[in-house]
């Protein structure tokens, strides 16, 4: 990767962002909406309430971000845009990168507004620190972001990306320990859990929720996440293409 041009694509992405209202407003409005209708949902519950909004302060990130993501990639490349960069010293890392460190910095302001208003406004209680929900749920958005740009390369409309959300996402919903402890699960379900990167963040999202300092399961988990990105990110560019055929 080249720094200034991973840099330059970074300012490109961000200021496309800028002017797209709607992703805006889906990126900040969406999670707050959700953690109202959370709050409410568990308004007579409120230790219910702390341990589904923590993992989910987590899980929406991960989810709006791979919507997001995917679809803009695609675009990129049906519209041309993919293919005229590719012809210019851009590389598909830098390209890639690019994306997951813009929306990781979108991710960080959506964060931080879904955390303030869980914490301050409907009364999320959590042992640990908001900074480290914040942080893990940026780190979670930017899974999703190269979760989105890897499955971009197998769509060919913005319906068929869409369409890998039930096939990527649901299943680590389903399988990371929100529903059912995963110790608790069948043993194959479980074998399944342990490979999939989103149990690894809501486990740090429980650790946060229970212990008052950071531990070295929170930051193992983290680990194995960034890691995760990192290899999806790496695969996403082994499987780009140009265009749409």
């Amino acid at each position: 990767m080249n720094p200034r041009i991973l840099g330059a694509t970074i300012i490109r992405i961000l200021r496309q962002l800028r002017h797209d209202p709607r992703t805006i407003g889906m990126l900040i409005a969406v999670p707050a909406l959700l953690l109202a209708l959370l709050s409410y949902m568990y308004d007579d519950q409120p230790a219910v309430f702390d341990r589904v909004a923590l993992v989910m302060l987590g899980v929406f990130p991960f989810v709006i971000m791979f919507l997001v993501t995917s679809i803009a990639m695609l675009r990129e490349r049906t519209t041309g845009t993919l293919e005229r960069l590719l012809t210019t010293p851009l590389g598909r890392l830098d390209l890639l990168f690019g994306y997951g460190i813009a929306f990781g910095l979108a991710a960080a302001a959506q964060a931080s507004v879904a955390a303030a208003l869980a914490y301050w406004l409907f009364g999320l209680d959590t042992a640990g620190s908001i900074w480290l929900v914040i942080l893990i749920a940026v780190v979670n958005a930017v899974l999703g972001v190269a979760l989105g740009l890897f499955c971009s390369a197998f769509a060919r409309t913005e319906f068929q990306a869409v369409q890998f959300m039930p096939v990527v996402a649901i299943p680590q919903i389903l399988l990371c320990g929100l529903f059912v402890p995963r110790e608790q699960m069948a043993g194959w379900l479980e074998a399944i859990s342990n490979v999939l990167p989103l149990s690894y963040a809501v486990e740090a999202l429980q650790e946060v929720g229970t212990h008052t300092e950071s531990t070295a399961t929170l930051w193992r988990d983290l680990g194995i996440v960034a890691g995760c990105v990192v290899v999806a990110l790496v695969l996403a560019a082994a499987t780009l293409r140009r265009r749409t055929t």
